[in-house]
């Protein structure tokens, strides 16, 4: 399967708690098709006390959502399907399948 997320991508969620809600992927897992969103599915995880947390306590973080439930947003803030064409230069370019443009 074809990762059609990357990096930085703002992304809008379409299954789950949080459906409808965007935001921007700080992490993709290609092994297991996962991605980390910025403000999206939090968990609430107890931890120990260390250097950053000296009385330990509960973290509020973000946990991975599968790829297949999350949609690129284009330049123009429509959630749209990704396509692969070459570009100018004779690389492959991620394009938006409903505005036709290049997705930087």
């Amino acid at each position: 399967m074809k990762i059609h997320v990357k990096k930085g991508d703002i992304v809008k969620l379409l299954a789950g708690n949080d459906k409808g809600k965007q935001g921007k992927v700080l992490r993709v897992d290609t092994e297991n098709y996962r991605a980390v969103v910025e403000g999206v599915n939090m968990i609430s995880k107890a931890t120990k006390a260390d250097a950053k947390h000296p009385n330990g306590g509960i973290v509020k973080k973000e946990a991975s959502v599968h790829i297949s439930n999350l949609m690129v947003i284009d330049s123009k803030g429509n959630a749209t399907r990704i396509g692969r064409k070459l570009g100018a230069n004779g690389k492959l370019v991620r394009y938006s399948k409903k505005s036709g443009e290049e997705i930087k």
